[in-house]
């Protein structure tokens, strides 16, 4: 550790890494986000489509969890995620993610562009796509009417009947090197939350990408969703043993040390804790959610956790 500045890499995507970086910043400024680039709806599928480009989504969520923590900062966190509402082309499309098509319609250096707005944002840490080229996911379901393919990230989160197989589109993509590199050197990793399917899932899809995580060193945290019910999505009909047996699945030497789940999401019949053990890790039971809202993480106390966890002190 750099002082008491724990070296950490989230990996995710969506609204489910924004939360944990959100946590993680109160903790350290060592801290590399790696971001799934597979989002084919809503703004960032209509850029994604019209000009060819990586879908900034996810990418943009990721800043402006990690902007700075003062008057430039927050003003630009509202700015990246404010959307127009028009009745023209505008309609729906986030600043940031306009800025970040812009950067990338003039350059080929998708890293260099994310920095430039890394950098204009004042973020704490960085913020990596975890390809060097966009990606589509494919999910077969099965089904009452038999086995369905399903592609696209909104698509697979969101579809019916129980998953058999999940792969990304091109097989094999060209890993970022600096993820490569930011794994290497973390002394932690963590996963999740987020959509699990095609959120968390794809980092365990891409075949060096996978290795590399298998390889670290670091330690390493699964962080599992909170139950929603008021979304029909993946987590619909699954537990979080399902979603970690699906890991294992395309993963099968994946080792890890904590999973942090919360009392709402175990089953009667609870196997997490074994399951959790024959990985080698433990299990930590702790209500994370937002008060009265039972559906989303709370940073405040998703940050007490895990500096308990790392064994460091919040920031100041």
């Amino acid at each position: 550790m750099s002082g008491n500045k724990p070296r950490v890499v989230a990996l995710g995507g969506g609204h489910g890494l924004a939360a944990t970086l959100s946590a993680l910043r109160q903790i350290t400024t060592d801290l590399t986000a790696i971001v799934t680039v597979a989002d084919n709806g809503g703004s960032s599928g209509r850029l994604r489509e019209e000009f060819s480009i990586y879908p900034p989504g996810d990418l943009r969520m990721a800043l402006a969890a990690l902007c700075a923590d003062d008057e430039w900062g927050r003003s630009w966190a509202e700015i990246m995620q404010y959307r127009f509402e028009s009745d023209g082309a505008l309609d729906g499309h986030a600043v940031g993610n306009l800025l970040l098509a812009a950067l990338w319609d003039s350059s080929d250096d998708l890293v260099a562009g994310i920095d430039r707005v890394g950098q204009l944002l004042k973020i704490v840490g960085r913020v990596l796509p975890m390809s060097l080229e966009p990606l589509d996911i494919e999910g077969i379901f099965t089904t009452t009417v038999g086995e369905q393919a399903v592609r696209g990230q909104i698509e697979v989160a969101t579809a019916n009947g129980k998953l058999k197989s999940l792969q990304l589109l091109p097989k094999n993509p060209e890993v970022t090197p600096q993820v490569l590199q930011a794994i290497a050197d973390a002394q932690w990793l963590t996963f999740g939350p987020g959509s699990w399917f095609s959120s968390v899932m794809p980092h365990f899809l891409l075949p060096d990408l996978s290795k590399a995580i298998s390889q670290s060193q670091a330690k390493k945290i699964m962080i599992f969703n909170l139950p929603d019910p008021k979304v029909a999505d993946e987590f619909a009909g699954s537990t979080p043993e399902e979603h970690l047996e699906l890991v294992l699945a395309h993963s099968p030497g994946f080792r890890f040390d904590f999973a942090i789940a919360d009392p709402a999401i175990l089953s009667q019949e609870n196997r997490l804790e074994s399951l959790v053990e024959k990985c080698g890790g433990k299990v930590i039971l702790a209500e994370v959610s937002k008060g009265s809202d039972k559906n989303h993480h709370d940073p405040i106390k998703m940050s007490s956790l895990l500096s308990h966890i790392f064994g460091t002190t919040l920031l100041r």
